[in-house]
């Protein structure tokens, strides 16, 4: 099959009758045009144009070929360019696959504002907690923790998960605040299960510098949710790590109070993911920049135990 770059080098040519205004149209050397149009005749066996110091004209094969090709390449250029505009312009439907409650608690509450930015694009996202084949299924983003990078695909920090030690003050009452983790060890907790293994989990507490703890709670509850987990906290059941995005609220309507402001547990990431080709939709690219500006901005105090001032 003949390449692009030899027809438009022909069709340009003659429309011109000069290698050398071809070349300007186009934006490429006369020499590159001349040598585009020798590969096509020689890949088809004919000469197409009569060549002389002073004039460059079309033989009896080259007309007909240009009538066959001209209106082709138009069309084949005039897609190429509805391409380009789509490409620069953020409209279409945008697939994203993320977990029911980061979507209701953090990217929900942003999409009026990011449809006032972008009214083209169309929102088709996928509420549901599990890890998805990004590209084999056909979705433009995907948000969540811990997904295998796959080829083709590239992942961006939104926001650190921590988990961090918290108690209701019913349950504080007459008890001392403890000033270090050896200090919470053994105590009454409502303890996480596993959704997968089904064993009870235990962390690491860690501090800014080198500080490490492993910290076990003795199970006052079990629970397999972490907003199960919240609600047990906040009715005095006993101590509980939290994600701090969960926490947060309670934090800050006094129902729970933080434990060991600068200890926690470093849960990894929220990531999202999206392919790494390189011409990335203008739909998915502005998806992706509006997150990020918003996670970076204004949650970080939702997410990271870390963050001045907690």
């Amino acid at each position: 099959m003949e390449s692009l770059g030899n027809l438009e080098s022909f069709v340009r040519a003659a429309e011109a009758s000069s290698f050398s205004e071809a070349a300007r149209r186009m934006g490429i050397s006369a020499a590159a045009v001349s040598k585009n149009v020798a590969r096509l005749e020689s890949n088809l066996g004919i000469r197409l144009f009569q060549r002389s110091t002073r004039s460059l004209t079309l033989t009896e094969a080259g007309e007909l070929f240009y009538q066959e090709v001209a209106q082709g390449l138009d069309t084949i250029q005039g897609a190429i360019n509805q391409l380009g505009e789509t490409r620069e312009a953020p409209t279409g439907r945008l697939r994203v696959n993320l977990a029911p409650s980061f979507a209701y608690d953090y990217v929900l509450p942003l999409l009026k504002a990011f449809k006032q930015r972008y009214p083209a694009v169309v929102p088709d996202w996928h509420l549901e907690i599990r890890r998805v084949d990004l590209i084999g299924e056909g979705f433009d983003v995907a948000i969540g923790g811990g997904m295998e990078l796959s080829p083709g695909v590239v992942a961006r920090e939104l926001a650190k998960l921590h988990l961090v030690a918290v108690a209701a003050p019913s349950w504080l009452e007459g008890k001392p605040l403890p000033t270090t983790p050896s200090e919470l060890q053994g105590v009454d907790g409502i303890v996480m299960r596993s959704t997968h293994s089904g064993r009870l989990l235990n962390w690491t507490l860690r501090d800014s510098g080198e500080g490490r703890y492993d910290l076990n709670l003795k199970p006052a509850a079990i629970m397999n949710d972490p907003e199960a987990l919240c609600s047990c906290a906040v009715m005095g059941l006993g101590v509980a790590l939290l994600p701090l995005d969960r926490a947060w609220p309670r934090l800050q309507s006094g129902e729970l109070t933080r434990l060991l402001p600068d200890w926690y547990v470093d849960l990894g990431v929220v990531s999202i993911y999206y392919s790494s080709k390189k011409s990335l939709p203008a739909k998915t690219r502005v998806f992706v920049d509006f997150l990020l500006e918003h996670f970076q901005q204004s949650l970080c105090q939702h997410f990271r135990a870390d963050c001045q001032g907690l």
